[in-house]
Parts: C-alpha cells; structure tokens; sequence
C-alpha cells in the first residue's frame, strides 16, 4: 500500500469510526459553495464593470457600474453569512464527533487487560485520548476547514477562468504541474515525519507526567539533575522531529509558491498576446488575473494544510492503533450469563499463567474453595500470589486451564454480573481525587450520608471518621494523598464492604501501616469478610492466623493448604519457614 493509498484509509476509517461527523454534511457542503460562489462575484462584476460599464460603446455607463457593485456586494454579504452558518456547523459536528472518538478510545482503553496496560507508558496512553485527538480536532475545525473552502475555491474558480479562456486555463494548470509533484513527492516523507512527531509527543508526555507523580522519590533521592535531563532529553528529540516535519513542510510550501509565480507570469504574457489579437478583452484579462488569484490560493492553503492535514492524519492512526488491539480479555456481553445467585465457591482447574515471552507464574493449579470461608494465599515474593488473585477477578486470563465461581467459567460471565458480585481492594488502595463520601459511592452512588456513616458505625471506624478535618467532605488529594496509606486502605474497605460483594479479595490490606492503624484495620475486616467468601494475599501473616485455611505458593505451584496451626506444626515446610521469619521481622520491629 502507497503512503497515499495508506492515508486515505486512514481517514476513511477514522471517518467510519465518527459517523457523527456524517450528519448534516450535504448541508454544509451547499453552504460551502454558496461562499464560493460569493467569492467569484467579484472578478465578474470587474469584467461586467470595465466590458459593459466603464468601456460601453456609448461611454461610460455609471448606472450599470452601480447596479453591479449593488448586486456584489449582495454577494458578498450572502457568502459571508453562508461562511459563518457552515464554519459554525463544522465546528459543532467537529466537537461532537472527536468527543465521542476520545470517549471511544477511553473506554477501549479500559477494556484492555491489565497486562497490555502494564507493558505501555501511562503517559503514552494517554496522549492517544488527549494531544493525539485534539490534534485531529484542530486539522477537522481550522484546517478542515480551510480545505474544504480550498476545494470549493478551486473548482468555481477553474469553471469561472475556462468560461473566459481555456487557453490561460491551460497555462496556468501548466505552471502548477511541477508543484503538484513535489507536494505527492514529499508526502509519504510528511507522513513518516508527523508519525515521529506524534510517537514523540507521546514520550514526552509520559516523562513529564512519571516525573509529576514521582515528584516525591525525586526530591528524596536528590535526582531532580537527572530527571531534568532525562525530561529535556525528550523535549530535545520531540523538537528534532518536528524541525524535521517542518523542514519538509516548507520545501512543499515553496514549491507552491513557485508554481503561483509561474502562473501569475505566465498569465501577464499570454493574457496580453491574446488580447492584442482581439480574443479576450481588457475585462476579461483582469477578472482573470483576479480568478488565477483565487485558484492561486487554495493551491498555497492546501500546501500550507498538508503538514497539519499528515499530523491529523499521524494522530488518527496512532488512535487507530489502540482500538484495533483486541482486548484479551473480552466481556461476553450479551452472550455471557450472570453468576448464580447465593455464595459463591472457587475452582481453579488446572489453571497455568506465563507473561509473553517470560517464566510460567503459575503451573496447573488445581483447588477447591468452598463458598463463605476466609483463605489466606502466601509465599515468598514473585512466587504468583498477586497473579493468583488477577486471574480469579478475571484482570487477567490463564494461559491454560479455567476459573469458575459457582461452578461458572470466568470467560463466560458478563463483565456487569462479575463486577457486581466480585471486589478487589489492591494493595495501594487506591482513591480518586475527591471527598471521603465520592470516593465510597462509586461503589454504590445511591447511599446517602447517613447510610455511610452507618457504614463506618458497623465497621468499628466512626472515631477515626470523627477525627477527619471535614468529616466524610475531607478531601483525600490526588491518588490519595492527603491520606496516610493506612487511611486510603480504610477507605478502600469502607468502600468494598457497601459494594456488599459474595467474593472479596484483599490484596494484604494490613501491609505497610502503623500498628494502631492496623487495628483499626483488622477489626474493619473482621465485619467485612464475615459471610462472604474472601481470598487475601497475605504479605504479614497475622492475616493468615485468621483465615479458615492458608494455601501456600511457591515457584508458581500451590505447595501446602490447610489451617494454619497445621501448617506450623509441619516442621521444616515452607509455611513453618515464612512464619518463623515473620515473628522474628516482628519482634524485632
């Protein structure tokens, strides 16, 4: 496929995925040429006016110049407000379209798997969703714009010069001849040019937004010297690539301006050879040079238009890129089946997971978990704990094998069923950036603040809720952080416990927080795991003391089970070490 040929598919298929840009576009396409046809008025009524007017066999006739200068500016008036509602159109449907588009990209965005989410920069992610749309929305809403009126221009001004002579309409698409193939020729380096750009933007976005949020580690490492370098180091590559862009895009301008020199000249001389043999008169020859003026200038636009027309058209693919990745792991949607009601148990049959192109995580994994029971899942670091909490909320899906919940493949249940009925809290405890009371309603919108406050009553917390500055109002910061880690962990608890889930999975809610704090923390998950079936991952292992039963992981393999006094007692297995270690971690903390 051609660069051209690639370009317009682009575009095709960009269009294919906004069809709310297709709505009312004959009617802007009619405005269009009504401005058009509003702007060629004015080199026929200079030939009317010097033909029929100023040189009328019987002199000068004044009246007819009036009536022709009336009626242009009637049309002018017409095409200016013609230009107005179909500018105004363009924006509007423009507006809509791309904002549909970037919700689009989003969501498909989100419906990628954790794992492809992990292997791409956050920030290059989002400048699919941010720059690399509005960089489509510019071209749509200015250069669109200017291109279309381009287009409509030329045509009526080509039609309007080969009604006066087809002989200088010839000249003058004569002269233009060898600018048409420099701007084909340096296309496709357009094209590959903007992509750069684009890719570069990307990067640079992601390194500003790395360092913005890891602000806090910079300053305490004292790294604010490197981290200027590595963020400078991308603006500098970025900026080479857009003076590459340029460099290109001026040589194609230029040669547009060349061709209207030509043409211009070409016109003079042969415009008056044949007016000095009596086939064209003097109001032809000028409305003449005034309509090559007019075909001039959409040729010079449209030369000025294809850097940004190859930028837009960078960006859309780079758009295209993320919607035309499948999600690996895919809702059912309609053909998927709603989880059973009642408790749910847990199956892994034979389930095995390796990240492409790495070690199996976990091997052919077979257990058994009845429903309304605590498990507590343990192991050394990297020995596929978290992946084993991934794969059971269906972040992730196993490379072989099946989870069931219920008795009911993982694969075959709709999305909105699963995540109604199943909740992970994570282990950083995450929380968006608004009030203590926002933050617990997106699990459940409809409570009111009497209903949270119950909530935190029952799970022990009210004292702590009563210490905050404003109450359910505090502002927990972005990410967060204006709470202690212990905090946002118990926020994130508040917020599970009133999704009111039948599975739960913790992903070791007591890590990395004071002891007062984990009390606090301890005694909240007491009231929420009771009743329901919970699987935590255990990083300190006070939490598997309280669980029902403890699977052990190591290298990948589920290599013990059972309650945890019976695991103690098994002199030199695995769980014996990892508790032996922990009291030792603990008494000397």
């Amino acid at each position: 496929m051609t660069t051209t040929d690639g370009t317009f598919a682009t575009i095709k298929r960009g269009l294919a995925l906004s069809p709310e840009l297709r709505p009312g576009l004959g009617g802007t396409i009619a405005l269009a040429v009504v401005q058009m046809a509003g702007r060629v008025a004015v080199p026929i009524a200079v030939q009317q006016g010097i033909d029929h007017g100023i040189r009328a066999a019987g002199g000068p006739d004044l009246a007819f110049v009036a009536r022709t200068v009336a009626l242009t500016l009637v049309a002018i008036a017409v095409s200016a407000v013609a230009g107005y509602f179909m500018t105004r159109r363009l924006f509007t449907v423009s507006e809509t379209a791309l904002g549909a588009l970037r919700s689009r990209t989003f969501r498909h965005i989100h419906d990628l798997s954790m794992l492809h989410q992990q292997s791409e920069r956050r920030g290059t992610m989002v400048s699919r969703v941010t720059s690399d749309v509005d960089q489509i929305s510019q071209f749509l809403q200015f250069g669109g714009v200017q291109l279309l009126l381009a287009s409509g221009q030329l045509l009526v001004s080509t039609l309007v010069m080969l009604a006066y002579s087809w002989q200088l309409t010839i000249v003058v698409l004569l002269a233009f001849g060898p600018s048409v193939a420099v701007i084909r020729l340096f296309q496709r380096r357009l094209a590959a040019a903007y992509r750069a750009v684009r890719e570069r933007t990307g990067v640079m976005l992601g390194s500003v937004a790395e360092s913005v949020v890891g602000a806090l580690v910079i300053r305490a490492y004292g790294v604010a010297g490197r981290t200027g370098k590595r963020l400078d180091s991308s603006i500098d590559r970025l900026e080479q690539a857009q003076r590459r862009a340029l460099r290109t895009s001026v040589t194609s301008f230029s040669s547009g301006e060349l061709g209207a020199g030509l043409a211009l000249a070409a016109v003079v001389v042969v415009g008056t050879l044949l007016g000095v043999g009596g086939e064209l008169t003097v109001g032809e020859l000028t409305a003449f040079l005034f309509l090559v003026t007019l075909f001039i200038q959409p040729v010079q636009i449209a030369t000025d238009m294809l850097n940004e027309a190859q930028n837009a058209v960078a960006g859309w693919r780079r758009v295209l890129d993320v919607l035309d990745l499948e999600p690996d792991v895919a809702d059912p949607d309609d053909v998927g089946v709603a989880l059973p009601p009642g408790p749910l148990s847990v199956r892994f049959r034979g389930v095995s997971f390796n990240y492409p192109g790495g070690p199996t995580v976990l091997a052919d994994v077979d257990q058994f978990l009845p429903a309304r029971r605590k498990f507590a899942v343990v192991g050394e670091t990297g020995s596929g704990k978290t992946t084993f909490a991934k794969l059971l909320t269906r972040l992730m899906d196993p490379a072989s094998g099946e989870v069931l919940l219920a008795d009911t493949p993982l694969t075959a249940v709709r999305f909105s069923s699963l995540r109604s009925r199943v909740v992970m809290v994570p282990q950083d405890g995450f929380l968006f950036d608004a009030t203590i009371a926002e933050n617990i309603r997106f699990a459940e919108p409809a409570l009111t603040d009497a209903q949270l406050a119950a909530a935190f009553t029952e799970l022990g917390l009210t004292d702590w809720l009563d210490g905050l500055p404003a109450g359910l109002e505090t502002p927990v910061g972005e990410r967060g952080e204006a709470l202690s880690v212990g905090e946002r962990q118990l926020v994130a608890l508040v917020r599970a416990y009133v999704a009111d889930p039948d599975l739960l999975v913790l992903d070791e809610a007591t890590s990395a927080v004071d002891p007062a704090t984990e009390v606090r923390l301890q005694r909240a998950l007491d009231t929420v795991t009771r009743g329901r079936t919970t699987v935590a991952i255990a990083h300190r292992l006070s939490t598997a003391q309280s669980a029902d039963e403890v699977l052990v992981v190591d290298a990948g393999r589920v290599v013990q089970r059972g309650p945890h006094a019976d695991l103690v007692a098994q002199t030199g297995s695995i769980y014996a070490k990892l508790y032996a270690s922990w009291l030792e971690q603990t008494r000397s903390a």
